[in-house]
Formats: C-alpha cells, structure tokens, sequence
C-alpha cells in the first residue's frame, strides 16, 4: 500500500487540535481526541423548510436562501400574493402583484425584485411588468412580447427574458431591462421554447430545459449580445423547473418530464460548472414542476409547484468542504 508521505509529499501532522483553516485533502491526528482526520467534501443534501402561506404552482422567485420571495402564481385562482422568507418561515405581504398571474418571470433580490409575463385572467398571455421594493409592486413598462413561460436572470435594474409561449406559438425571443423599460435583442435562443428555466446575469445568463414539442435538456449561454449552446445538456431532459446559481456555477432542480402528467413530475437535481451537467445523489423529497426558486448552487430553495397546488418549501445545501473523522474500513 502507498503511503501518505509517497502521495503527499509529507508526514501526517500530530496536532493537539484541528486547523483553522484546513485545505483540501489535508491530513491530520488529533492528539486531543486521538483521532485522524481529514478535510473532504460533505454530501450535498435537500432539507423541509416551513411552508407557505398560500399553496399554489406557476409562481415565480427571487432572492437568496435566507432572503427570498414568492409572488404571484394559482391556486383554486390567480393570485398575486407576494411572500417573504427569511431563512426560516414565509410572512406574507399585505401589497400583493398589481396583476394578478401565474406561469409568470421573477428575477432580482427580495427587496428589489422584477416580475414579468405570465397568463391573467381574461388574457392568454401578459407582458405587464412590476418592481417590487421590499413592501410595493410598481408597475412599470411592459415587455415588447406578452408570453408566458418565460426564462429569467439578472436583477430588477439589468433583467434578462427569454424564450417562452405566445399563446401560441413558442418563441425564443430574448429582452434586456434597464429598470425602466424592455429592449429586444434580435438574437434569440437557438432553441425556441417554453417553460424554460435561468440564472445568471444580463451579461452571463444560463438557459436551460424547456418544451418545443417535447421536454429538452438543451443549455444555452449568453453573452450579453447573443446565445451559444452549451456542449452539455441536462442529463434528465424536462421543463417548468426550478434554477438557481450563475453562468459557470448553474442548479436545476424538479421540473416535468414528457409525457405530460403529473406522473411525470421529477425530484432530479442537477449542477453545472460552466461545461456539462452532473446529477447529485440528492434528490427533492417532494418531486414537483412549476415551482419557485431563488439563491445559489451552494445554497438554494425551492417552494410551491405542482398540480395539485402544494406549500412545500425544500432548503438546498450543495456539497462544501468539511472535517471530516478517518475510520479503518
């Protein structure tokens, strides 16, 4: 057998108590505890979080794991109801969506979000945008294109749409925000489709998923001028999904699978880093699309979805470095 010092290039380190700041793959003995230990990556991990207020699917997301926002979406109707969360629970906010609608966009952070497209009652399709401040929505210039289905990424004053259904057809039109109105960009997704998901930035953005005639794993990158398809596509092809995280650091998670049925609804979670796709071991407890998200790779949260509508809120925590205890096996 090897040893350590052969692959290492040093001895094993006898310290009274661990390191403050232990670098990957690094070996010690605690002299303390006797034991050996090393610093390794812990497993990444879905957890229940406290529900929300108001069942519902379709709705949209903006914010972080600790700071995130529900906000429009259906339930037995359409709703505007906007939520809070504050890394525990949801508070709901009196000052609901000016325009009530599900299957909407979301972009931005919880106090300074941006909300876009969807269906409204008595419309098909709606291009009515909104800014969210921390306690109002504003209703602001509408996009060029009412769709709904539509992907999302930036903040509420460099937002990013993209792709999504005009009732019909499916279109992979692509806009810029400038925190007052929509621009068009003549380059839009070379996979035209609906129920797209995103991440990212206006200059960096990630699309990925959606349906055009059926379910893809397609991933495109975006430059801030135009798309590139990216060599990897999602490892479980599916639509009206969550995402979080950016261009190089991407999370997908849910979503539906063809055939559309509720059966086909998925658990699979899946990270990019920039080139491909990998599937983690850790799964959604609640398999669900159309649902919410908001944060990070490392740290992100997905709430609501459906049908049948649900409350469900799940806390994801990505695979991060960790001590870890050596054990003869």
């Amino acid at each position: 057998m090897a040893e350590y010092i052969n692959i290492r290039g040093q001895n094993i380190e006898v310290v009274a108590s661990d390191p403050a700041n232990p670098t990957l793959g690094q070996i010690w003995y605690n002299s303390t505890s006797n034991t050996l230990k090393g610093q390794g990556f812990g497993a990444a991990s879905w957890a229940t979080g406290n529900n929300l207020n108001t069942s519902r699917f379709a709705l949209a997301g903006a914010g972080i794991q600790t700071a995130a926002l529900a906000f429009g979406g259906y339930s037995t109707n359409y709703t505007g109801a906007t939520e809070e969360y504050n890394g525990t629970s949801w508070t709901n906010n009196p000052t609901g969506l000016n325009t009530a609608r599900n299957y909407l966009a979301g972009t931005g952070t919880q106090i300074a979000a941006l909300g876009f497209g969807g269906e409204a009652p008595g419309s098909p399709t709606t291009g009515a945008t909104e800014e969210y401040d921390g306690a109002t929505w504003v209703t602001s210039n509408p996009l060029n294109t009412a769709r709904y289905g539509i992907g999302s990424a930036g903040t509420q004053t460099a937002g990013l749409a993209f792709g999504g259904e005009i009732a019909p057809p499916i279109t992979g039109a692509t806009e810029e925000y400038d925190g007052t109105s929509w621009a068009n960009n003549p380059t839009g997704l070379n996979t035209a489709r609906t129920g797209v998901a995103g991440c990212g930035i206006q200059t960096a953005a990630l699309a990925f998923g959606g349906y055009n005639p059926t379910s893809t794993g397609a991933t495109e990158e975006y430059n801030g001028t135009s798309w590139v398809t990216s060599p990897g596509s999602l490892n479980t092809a599916r639509r009206e999904m969550g995402g979080a995280g950016t261009q190089t650091a991407g999370l997908a998670f849910g979503g539906l699978i063809s055939p559309p049925a509720a059966t086909g609804s998925s658990a699979a979670t899946e990270e990019y880093d920039g080139t491909s796709w990998t599937t983690s071991p850790a799964s959604m407890s609640t398999a669900r699309h159309r649902l919410g998200s908001a944060g990070t790779q490392a740290s992100a949260l997905g709430f609501g979805g459906g049908p049948p509508a649900t409350n469900a809120t799940e806390e994801w925590t990505g695979a991060a470095p960790t001590t870890v205890t050596i054990t003869a096996s």
